[in-house]
């Protein structure tokens, strides 16, 4: 089932470097490494118990998360709230105070605001993750195939959390940009079946 591993970081992090935030890639994909269906849909799972949890447990890791346009909307349009939604679960009640007391790092050139404790970055991705790693001493994670793609093509993810889901979504957005990935550290399979 698992190939090969992704890109690793090129280079060696100095001592320097290794006192600064770590760049981890969190996010779940499916089995043939995509992450949305051919009509652009992100419901192809059902995230349940065990990897909500799972999920929560990375995000407490987390000092501050990297966001890119479209992951941010998508996420911000559903946790600010959900503690006050009466069908969230109490896994889902955790993910939301996680998520709300954790600063997020938006990388858009399009968008002209973010709300709560988002803060909007453009320019080059280097430059800036150069900054937030001096700035957030702890793992930085990024989310999203468009965006962890610009720093996996410098070599910059010092590691890779992704949670593989058994279903298949055929062609559309692969988890690493240039080819489906075939194989993750700390795989989660259990939902549904291809």
């Amino acid at each position: 089932m698992f190939a090969e591993q992704p890109p690793q970081r090129t280079t060696a992090r100095t001592t320097s470097e290794s006192s600064m935030g770590k760049l981890v890639y969190l996010m779940n994909v499916s089995l043939d490494g995509y992450v949305e269906t051919p009509d652009r849909s992100l419901d192809w799972t059902t995230v349940d118990e065990e990897t909500h949890c799972w999920f929560n447990d990375r995000s407490r890791e987390t000092d501050a998360f990297l966001y890119g346009r479209r992951l941010y909307e998508v996420m911000n349009a559903y946790w600010p709230t959900a503690e006050s939604d009466p069908s969230a679960t109490d896994y889902m009640m955790d993910f939301a105070r996680v998520w709300n007391a954790t600063p997020k790092i938006v990388f858009s050139t399009s968008l002209d605001r973010v709300e709560g404790n988002s803060r909007l970055v453009s320019g080059d991705v280097g430059d800036v993750l150069a900054r937030l790693r001096a700035e957030f001493p702890g793992e930085l994670s990024v989310g999203g195939p468009t965006l962890a793609a610009q720093f996996i093509r410098r070599g910059l993810i010092d590691d890779y959390r992704v949670a593989v889901f058994r279903r298949r979504c055929g062609r559309r957005v692969d988890a690493i940009r240039g080819g489906p990935v075939r194989a993750y550290s700390d795989p989660i399979g259990r939902q549904g079946s291809s």
